[in-house]
């Protein structure tokens, strides 16, 4: 938490590359510019950014009451999906004599660029401006030297023969604005870079890059794909009446578990009053395809072991290899979540699959709830697996 004394020197210096100062309280395109310019860190301070909502800017405090709603206001800007990654901020309140201030410190991104709504925005000494190419084109070196998640690890055994370029056109069509696209006159490697899938130092694509736009993710990512099996009963001694591995890059097996759904969920009709019936699925699918995008976001691309989607009679199995990750544990799980893979997080928010970051697993038990089934069973363990069982909703 910041003190009062540090809080007072930024508010008496003059803004800078470090420092925004606003009267605004409800400027979301304003506050979430700012986070992301502070995000990207342009001149490498490698310290935080901070964001005071309550100074004027002739460096005077004006009096302003911050509420608890204004504080989870600047709070949502973490993880509704307009800024990725996702950003590393903190929102507090300072009560000084003149009046209260909203602090947001926005920590430098070990994932830069980082974008919001397709802008890279950074800060050129006390203004906004939005990253051109070689400025772009600096913050994906620096990426190289600072990454740690898996998939932003060079692939060191592929190349950029091995991705499928209309994929990634088509993906960058939802990633990027369209005016940074129409200005665009780098190549193919530095556009690929510039969104984490290719690591210009090794010129190879990243581990993201092939999982999402690789002609064959299994060849460098062995444990790459879906282990899919159907159950006529309740044990896996049974002969499975259906079997698959579902691989591919990752809309293509997406799309193939999508449509596993649709035929395994059967639905029942139950009576309302009089001629009024009432349909009841198996499953709410919703919830399902929830579980499965969180096993895809969360899942340990590092190991050999597939994600297993098994069905069974009376549930439904879904592994996935790689306990829980970072500050996520027991105890605190499914409110606290650490982003093993942010750009495949990324990609799944780009592309629709994921619509917030960090309520999949509460909304799938909202929807199993709703639909009558049992509360699933979550069994983790760490390291290791991370498991959800989704019991059948009973016959009425």
């Amino acid at each position: 938490m910041i003190t009062k004394e540090q809080l007072d020197d930024l508010i008496k210096n003059t803004e800078s590359d470090r420092v925004e100062k606003t009267i605004s309280i409800r400027d979301y395109d304003k506050f979430a510019e700012a986070i992301c310019a502070f995000s990207n860190d342009m001149s490498n301070h490698r310290m935080p950014g901070y964001l005071l909502i309550g100074v004027r800017n002739d460096n005077t405090v004006a009096g302003m009451n911050i509420s608890d709603e204004d504080l989870q206001y600047l709070a949502s800007l973490r993880s509704d999906g307009h800024i990725l990654p996702q950003p590393a901020i903190s929102v507090e309140k300072v009560s000084l004599a003149g009046g209260e201030v909203a602090v947001v410190t926005v920590q430098p991104s070990d994932l830069p660029p980082v974008r919001y709504k397709g802008k890279p925005f950074i800060r050129v000494g006390p203004r906004k401006a939005i990253a051109n190419e070689q400025e772009e084109r600096m913050l994906s070196e620096r990426r190289a030297v600072t990454a740690r998640s898996f998939d932003t690890i060079p692939c060191s055994d592929a190349a950029l023969k091995d991705l499928s370029i209309p994929l990634f056109e088509a993906y960058r069509q939802q990633a990027v604005d369209s005016e940074i696209i129409a200005a665009n006159h780098r190549d193919i490697e530095l556009q690929l870079a510039s969104l984490r899938f290719y690591n210009t130092s090794q010129n190879c694509p990243t581990n993201a890059g092939i999982i999402l736009f690789g002609k064959n993710p299994r060849y460098n990512l062995p444990g790459n794909y879906v282990q899919f099996l159907r159950f006529p009963g309740n044990s896996m001694t049974d002969v499975p009446i259906d079997q698959a591995e579902i691989s591919g890059d990752l809309g293509t097996m997406i799309k193939e578990l999508e449509l596993r759904l649709k035929v395994i969920n059967t639905t029942g009709i139950s009576k309302v009053s009089g001629m009024q019936e009432k349909l009841h699925p198996d499953y709410p699918e919703w919830a399902i395809r929830e579980l499965l995008m969180n096993a895809i976001m969360h899942r340990d691309y590092s190991s050999n072991s597939p994600i297993k989607f098994y069905v069974f009679d009376d549930r439904i199995e879904i592994h996935n290899p790689g306990g829980l990750y970072g500050e996520s544990n027991t105890g605190n799980f499914p409110d606290v979540n650490a982003y093993r893979n942010p750009t495949i997080a990324e990609a799944l928010k780009t592309l629709g699959y994921v619509n917030r970051y960090g309520y999949g697993v509460t909304r799938a038990k909202s929807l199993l709830s709703a639909n009558g089934n049992p509360s699933p069973e979550f069994k983790i363990t760490e390291p290791g697996t991370f498991a959800v069982i989704i019991p059948k909703r009973s016959t009425p």
